[in-house]
């Protein structure tokens, strides 16, 4: 799925995205936003982004789950080497290395924005609404119409994909 990113500077204008993409199949699993004005969207009914999207949480738990893994496994051959016990302490080390980094990486996380969201920090401090609009390619095309027709006032300001990459973009700035 392909992830297009809106930004606009009102809560109306938000709502009236949010009832134009429900009107065209696109369900609150697929739509979401990001704001300071957390009120405004529950009052609204608005959709708001989950912890996992605001937050570098999946991004850094999956890097800590490979780099505790890679030590995990250097760990285990040495162990095995200098030490002389057997072969299951390998997997035993590269697993347990798996799980702490992973671990780590995801409490690190909580503590950075999503480096997906990174470049609209400054929009979103700023009082604005980001808005995370999840499509299938058939149906991107309908999307950005309706968009461009209904909502000039709502930026075309991006896209990515869903998926999340553990060697792709940076931690994001530190949450306050």
């Amino acid at each position: 799925m392909k992830r297009v990113y809106y930004v606009t500077s009102h809560i109306d204008s938000a709502d009236q995205i949010a009832s134009d993409m429900h009107n065209e199949g696109i369900t609150d699993w697929n739509f979401h936003v990001v704001s300071k004005d957390q009120d405004g969207l529950h009052s609204h009914h608005i959709n708001s982004a989950h912890y996992w999207q605001q937050f570098d949480l999946v991004h850094t738990a999956l890097r800590g789950t490979l780099i505790g893994a890679a030590a995990g496994l250097l760990l285990g051959f040495t162990v095995n080497v200098a030490a002389g016990f057997g072969w299951l302490s390998v997997p035993l080390l590269v697993l347990i290395g798996a799980l702490f980094g992973g671990w780590l990486g995801a409490f690190l996380g909580l503590y950075h924005e999503n480096y997906k969201i990174s470049r609209f920090h400054d929009d979103i401090e700023a009082g604005k609404y980001l808005i995370m609009v999840d499509v299938h390619k058939d149906k991107e095309a309908q999307i950005r119409a309706v968009m461009e027709r209904h909502h000039p006032e709502a930026a075309l300001s991006g896209e990515d994909s869903t998926l999340i990459n553990p060697f792709k973009g940076h931690m994001g700035k530190a949450t306050e």
